[in-house]
């Protein structure tokens, strides 16, 4: 079953975070997620969503228990205001 993990914060240095995201992609290529959305809030400025999409839960988990992965969310949390909220969701349907 299919996997996603949303993390949504805020934040005032977005250019920060977006060149964090950058790096991630570009240093950890794989094993990850098969997909990762960066999306900002248009009607709450300084509000952030990332949309990790895993093809299963086991699969995030074990990408989650990197260490790598969670030096990345420290770092998240460091450019936070505030703590970053986690959602995961099993994926039920999907349509295209």
């Amino acid at each position: 079953m299919a996997f996603v993990q949303m993390v949504e914060y805020q934040t005032d240095r977005p250019d920060e975070v977006r060149r964090l995201g950058e790096e991630w992609t570009r240093d950890h290529p794989s094993p990850g997620p098969a997909r990762v959305t960066f999306a900002e809030d248009r009607e709450q400025p300084g509000h952030f969503v990332i949309v990790a999409e895993f093809d299963s839960y086991e699969q995030a988990m074990a990408h989650s228990g990197r260490p790598q992965t969670g030096a990345y969310a420290e770092r998240i949390r460091e450019l936070a205001t505030g703590e970053p909220r986690y959602v995961n969701l099993d994926v039920t349907q999907q349509q295209m």
